[in-house]
């Protein structure tokens, strides 16, 4: 069985893929260091759910990215930045009152005690977002919304437009929802585990680190999350170096009508079938961005009907692909090159190794 593809609706959509979310100007440090120490920064861009878009048009997908974005230099230089990669900007609104965001970061990996990232982003033009402002026609033309719970967290019009989004519907499209739990942008709120557990129990395809469900839940261990998010059709649960772990339900035309309630959804959950795909050897150079990549590598291969095991492979190329580059973007593996690979035996899949510069037509691919 290889799950729900996005796709099986009445009538064309717009868009593969719309994503919302709100997008900041990135600043890099120009060495590692503590921000007190670093002495420049190079401008980039950088927002869970623009990534995805981005990846996902690169890919050749029709993308369209949904938010609110300052009316300065900044919210120009996202807007242009996020369309070079072929993404649709034009439902992009302009805030004359609010400025776009932007952070700092270190160059060192988020998970460790080093890591520090200096946010602006409190009263930016996307936390603004609500029910009342966002275009709607834009938001349902495509075959997949996909959202991230860092949107819930900017204000409590964002949390209410997401409610609103994963709400029962009797059609398309089938919501993508990748929890990105970030205790920062929290404080202050008790709210933000439990709303993330009850916003991931509305979509169809939930993305979720098991460290964070951890975190979050103090869930340990992916069966354990699945028991606890019995509701989505597909739960993808990302175990770091170890691979993924994809429970897939077979639940036909999932998406087209209301969830099933906790007792239903139990018993879907018991039928799941259960898919485990190593992760690849990776050189990395910079590790940020690498779960948008996932999340869109699978999700291209999900559009493109493709099994489970290989929609999980898809995404670990994509995370490869910004692991071995410093910023948070990177063109994808052409397609017929990534599904060589990912047509590969478990044997040969295991022995590739990844490492800066392997995406070019013309690289070798080493295996270890």
């Amino acid at each position: 069985m290889t799950g729900p593809a996005a796709g099986t609706t009445s009538a064309a959509a717009s868009f593969d893929v719309v994503c919302l979310g709100e997008s900041m100007v990135t600043f890099r440090p120009s060495r590692p260091g503590r921000l007190a120490d670093v002495p420049s920064f190079g401008r980039g861009i950088g927002g869970a759910e623009s990534n995805v878009a981005c990846a996902l048009a690169a890919a050749g997908h029709r993308v369209a990215w949904v938010s609110r974005v300052g009316a300065d230099g900044f919210g120009d230089h996202l807007v242009e930045a996020i369309a070079a990669y072929g993404v649709d900007t034009s439902a992009v609104r302009r805030d004359p009152d609010r400025p776009t965001g932007v952070y700092f970061r270190t160059a060192t990996d988020r998970a460790t005690d080093t890591h520090e990232v200096a946010y602006y982003r409190a009263g930016s033009a996307a936390s603004a977002m609500s029910t009342h402002n966002v275009p709607h026609e834009t938001l349902s033309a495509g075959r997949l919304l996909h959202l991230s719970g860092i949107t819930a967290a900017l204000s409590p019009d964002c949390l209410a437009l997401l409610h609103e989004l994963t709400a029962p519907r009797s059609g398309p499209p089938l919501i993508s929802f990748d929890v990105n739990h970030r205790p920062g942008l929290w404080r202050g709120s008790e709210a933000g585990p439990e709303v993330l557990l009850d916003l991931a129990r509305r979509a169809d395809l939930v993305f979720v680190g098991e460290d964070e469900a951890d975190e979050a839940w103090g869930l340990k261990g992916a069966d354990a999350i699945r028991a606890a998010l019995p509701e989505p059709a597909t739960l993808v649960v990302k175990r770091g170096a170890d691979g993924a772990t994809v429970y897939s339900a077979p639940r036909p035309g999932a998406h087209l009508g209301p969830r099933p309630g906790p007792c239903a959804a139990t018993a879907a959950a018991a039928t799941d079938t259960v898919t485990d795909v190593p992760a690849l050897h990776v050189d990395v150079v910079a590790p940020v961005g690498a779960g948008d990549a996932f999340a869109a590598g699978f999700l291209s291969a999900t559009l493109r009907g493709l099994s489970i095991r290989d929609r999980v492979r898809h995404g670990h190329l994509m995370a490869a692909a910004v692991l071995t580059v410093p910023g948070d973007l990177t063109d994808p593996p052409p397609r017929e090159r990534a599904d060589r690979l990912v047509a590969l035996d478990d044997d040969a899949w295991g022995r590739l190794r990844l490492g800066p510069g392997w995406t070019g037509d013309d690289q070798e691919v080493r295996t270890t």
